[in-house]
């Protein structure tokens, strides 16, 4: 599989993962140029594949699995240490390993530091019982080495702290810092205090295998420039800037994150999750909460080129996106629970959901993306605007023209590049502003798509500026009657529009009958709502239908449609022709009244 483009910014390239058969370059340009490039990601590539065109991590299973009795003991006493071996050095607080092998840490530094500078070599460091704070720089620095492992012993507590400030040019700039790949494990515990800037940094990749982790850091968490793999453990990130965090910018093949096992909770006023490139879930369990102390962005998962989520549980509250990517987004089997303060999930480019749980509970808009395909899974999307919006930064639902009148999708102007489509799964929405909306075309050839939409007649339960396809699958949408759009009538599957002479209350179980009076669909209302778009396989074009208002509802609920209904004595409100579209109203979307 062939890397995605690399785009210059300046003397950066922008890292990515597949995105076709072909590689290409251009030359150094503007971010727009790069946000381009990493929008054109398949949106439906699985983790396997986004893994295997990044960079392989370097640890291996066992790598924390040592025997101490092998290793080389190192006694910290307050404000020296002592070592019986030709690899140690002690000057005053500064302990300096400089070979190859397995060193044993317990005690304390007061005011001191433990430095590795063992070029072109491994070097394990067992914690046991470890206390180290320094004043002056990072109280674990590995300066130089080829690989380097920290096992937490089992039952061990080990706490770690570094000086409040650092100079702009430091190299170690957190409290357990590494030049070279790094892995964290063992069953112990590690307390990080990242008092000056970050708490655990690695300038290459950083794996966590296991271990109790907690870090409170001024600045970022944890962060891998190459990649940030977790595994296992359970690790808890509180900070002042970014939680989990791989940056490597100029490598089309590093600067990933990758989350397979544990349990990992952050909380922070920048991102929670941040990949340069890609970020993949594949288990564990990840709870993100990200709120900005300015007006600055705080998204909970973020990803330069695609985000993954095909395993584990994700659960994520942020005071900006839920879910955001400069590219493309892929909800391919993990259970996600999300609040936003704006979008629940953005992409660039894809978004697409193929398998798993999305629940979105609140949110500006909720599903947000150039091209939006729902194809499987479960997803529940609550709104205070849009619930999907197939849009682009060069267009959005508020300056887009609609329907030109009830008819459907194809009579609107400034129809996008933009595509809504659902081919499976179960999509349910609740909107204050349009339910399902595209700028450009939307089509519905599969699954169960409920929209409980507005009340207000500024938006529609429907809103799509193109065409308008039904070609299989179950639509309700219900809503306000000012901005009624229906689905093209070339569509294959019969559909109906039913515009009620008033409106009905939240709580009124309504049913969709054919001409014998046998009910085709049960739907009890969440909402104030005046239309009522619906279609099945069952409804034939042509043919009279009829909604009445009564009787009971009964079986499982999908967003209101019930499994079967009794009509009562329910009173018949409206008689509508399948594939006709009811009379009068406002026209289309926002800026399109016709």
């Amino acid at each position: 599989m062939a890397a995605v483009a690399s785009v210059a910014l300046g003397t950066a390239v922008l890292a990515g993962c597949s995105s076709g058969d072909s590689s290409s370059s251009a030359a150094a340009g503007s971010s727009s140029t790069s946000s381009s490039a990493a929008a054109s990601v398949d949106g439906s590539l699985k983790a396997a594949a986004v893994l295997a065109d990044n960079q392989d991590v370097h640890a291996e299973d066992g790598d924390t699995d040592v025997d101490a009795s092998d290793a080389v003991d190192i006694e910290l006493n307050g404000d020296s240490a002592s070592a019986d071996a030709d690899g140690v050095t002690v000057d005053g607080s500064t302990v300096t390993i400089t070979a190859e092998g397995t060193y044993r840490l317990s005690g304390s530094l007061n005011d001191g530091q433990v430095v590795v500078n063992a070029p072109d070599v491994k070097v394990t460091l067992i914690l046991d019982g470890v206390s180290i704070s320094n004043s002056k720089g990072a109280a674990i620095d590995i300066a130089d080495a080829d690989e380097a492992v920290v096992v937490l012993a089992d039952g061990s507590e080990n706490t770690l702290g570094d000086t409040d400030s650092y100079a702009e040019d430091a190299e170690a700039n957190a409290a357990l810092h590494s030049a070279a790949d790094l892995t964290i494990g063992g069953s112990g515990s590690l307390t990080v205090q990242g008092n000056g800037n970050d708490g655990i940094a690695s300038t290459d990749g950083l794996v966590i295998q296991g271990g109790t982790i907690a870090v409170n850091a001024a600045d970022d968490g944890i962060r891998g420039k190459d990649y940030l793999v977790v595994s296992g453990g359970t690790v808890t990130v509180t900070v002042g800037g970014d939680g989990l965090k791989a940056d490597n910018t100029e490598d089309a093949d590093r600067g990933y994150i990758a989350v397979s096992g544990g349990t990992v909770k952050v909380s922070g006023k920048g991102d929670g999750v941040d990949a340069a490139t890609d970020l993949v879930v594949t288990g564990g369990k990840l709870t993100v909460g990200s709120e900005a102390s300015d007006d600055s962005s705080a998204h909970g998962l973020k990803s330069g080129v695609i985000t993954v989520l095909e395993g584990g549980t994700v659960d994520v509250d942020s005071s900006a996106d839920a879910l955001h990517s400069d590219g493309a987004v892929h909800l391919a089997g993990a259970r996600v629970e999300a609040a936003a303060g704006d979008d629940g999930v953005h992409a660039e480019g894809d978004l697409v959901i193929s398998a798993g749980t999305l629940e979105i509970t609140e949110s500006n808009e909720g599903l947000e993306g150039k091209d939006i395909l729902v194809s499987g899974g479960s997803t529940t999307v609550t709104a205070g605007d849009d619930g999907v919006n197939a849009s682009g930064s060069e267009a959005s639902s508020d300056d887009q023209g609609g329907q030109g009148g009830f008819g459907g999708g194809g009579g609107g102007e400034s129809v996008g590049d933009y595509t809504a489509k659902v081919t499976g799964g179960t999509l349910v929405i609740n909107a204050s502003g349009d339910g399902f909306d595209s700028n450009g075309t939307a089509e519905i050839t599969g699954g169960t798509v409920v929209v409980n939409g507005p009340e207000m007649n500024g938006n529609g339960a429907l809103d799509v500026n193109g065409s308008f396809t039904v070609s299989g699958g179950t639509l309700l949408a219900a809503g306000s009657a000012g901005m009624v759009v229906a689905p093209d009538t070339e569509s294959e599957q019969g559909w109906l529009s039913a515009t009620l002479d008033s409106s009905v209350p939240a709580g009124t179980t309504l049913h969709v009958v054919d001409a014998d009076g046998k009910v085709v669909a049960t739907y009890v209302t969440s909402k104030t709502i005046q239309n009522v778009v619906f279609s099945s396989s069952a409804i034939k074009s042509g043919e009279e239908y009829g909604i009445r208002s009564g009787g009971s509802a009964s079986g499982d609920s999908t967003g209101g449609l019930t499994e079967a209904g009794d009509l009562g004595s329910a009173d018949q409100i409206v008689t509508v022709t399948a594939g006709e579209a009811p009379e009068g109203g406002f026209g289309g979307g926002p800026g399109g009244r016709g």
